[in-house]
């Protein structure tokens, strides 16, 4: 006779820490959406451009090791640039949405299975 266990904590601690990113994600899509709209072309261009950060390093063929690999995909960036607009006293709109489109991608990264360093997470 056997026992079933269920998910051991690490599979629940990863889904959970998914789930969490998912919404992280479609929260800051859905709001740089809401401001594109609200503030014009420049704002969308920002949003996007800086959504694309990622790739454009992978894709310049920047070693995943290297300093500036490794700053574009950590979430402290566009965390700091959205808290400055927000309590500091600059007012440009695609300074703000820029910085949501770079969270925004971060956290579909995250969500994806991608550790900070934009590396695939390792299966336990």
């Amino acid at each position: 006779m056997t026992i079933e266990q269920g998910p051991s904590p690490a599979s629940f601690h990863r889904g959970a820490r998914r789930i969490g990113w998912s919404a992280l994600a479609l929260f800051l899509v859905a709001l740089a959406a809401f401001e594109s709209l609200k503030y014009g072309l420049w704002t969308t261009v920002a949003a996007l451009v800086l959504f694309a950060l990622p790739d454009v390093t992978r894709l310049a063929g920047l070693p995943r090791s290297g300093l500036l690999h490794q700053a574009v995909h950590r979430v402290w960036i566009p965390l700091a640039v959205l808290l400055a607009y927000t309590f500091g006293s600059i007012v440009w709109p695609p300074l703000f949405t820029a910085a949501l489109g770079w969270l925004a991608r971060i956290a579909v990264n995250r969500m994806s299975s991608r550790d900070p360093a934009g590396m695939p997470s390792r299966a336990p």
